[in-house]
């Protein structure tokens, strides 16, 4: 047993979930940054802030790569739609800085 009362099996694989979600915190700040660049970018030289046929492709190229994984694909694009439907608000925050996050709701934008 454990200081705190687990077995040293369970506190092996709660370590092991403390380091995925650091190394997945980190992994999605990096992923922002990028994002934010390209938000940036496209404000500049007047893109809209959605790319449907990019999300697509995204989905299904994130789909194929859950199903390689062995995770769920349905999983896979829930958690892609979220991430993206936040890039896209910040996307269009930036091309109107007028626009606050209460003006556009908590739904994502209809598709």
């Amino acid at each position: 047993m454990t200081v705190d009362g687990t077995d040293e099996r369970l506190a092996d694989y709660r370590a092991s979930i403390d380091n995925i979600d650091a190394a997945l915190v980190h992994l999605l700040a990096e992923r922002f940054k990028v994002t934010q660049a390209v938000g940036r970018y496209k404000s500049d030289i007047g893109l809209p802030a959605s790319d449907p046929e990019r999300e697509a492709r995204q989905v299904e190229r994130l789909r194929a790569l859950a199903l390689e994984s062995g995770l769920d694909p349905v999983f896979s694009e829930k958690f892609l739609r979220f991430i993206v439907d936040e890039v896209i608000r910040h996307h269009r925050q930036m091309a109107d800085p007028r626009t606050s996050p209460a003006d556009e709701g908590d739904d994502p934008p209809a598709r």
